[in-house]
């Protein structure tokens, strides 16, 4: 909740592409093993990075208060971080990943 929404912003944009990548790279896996190595490196970088989603966010709000740092939360900062990720989110999830899908495979093409 410290970040500034500029910075959550960019951090939910970045988690969330990683995150929907790992989900079309698992959809093209024939395998389990397939789907789980395809998994497994944006996953391990969305987490090394220390991004934030907004899912994980509302977990781990909630768990603060019950660790005894509900002091320390505010309600108006909280809702300021998960508005700016779960905006992030949105525009990681649609412009990076599936926009770009849509530029590669499905736009109209041109006939020349």
């Amino acid at each position: 909740m410290e970040l500034d929404w500029p910075v959550a912003f960019a951090r939910g944009v970045l988690c969330n592409a990683l995150v929907c990548l790992a989900v079309w790279l698992a959809m093209g896996g024939r395998s389990v093993a397939d789907k789980i190595l395809a998994i497994v490196f944006p996953v391990t970088a969305f987490v090394a990075l220390g991004l934030e989603h907004s899912i994980a966010n509302w977990f781990f709000l909630p768990l603060g208060i019950a660790l005894g740092s509900a002091s320390e939360l505010s309600p108006t900062r909280a809702a300021v971080n998960l508005a700016a990720v779960t905006l992030g989110n949105i525009v990681g999830g649609t412009l990076l990943v599936a926009g770009v899908y849509w530029v590669i495979y499905l736009r109209p093409r041109l006939n020349s």
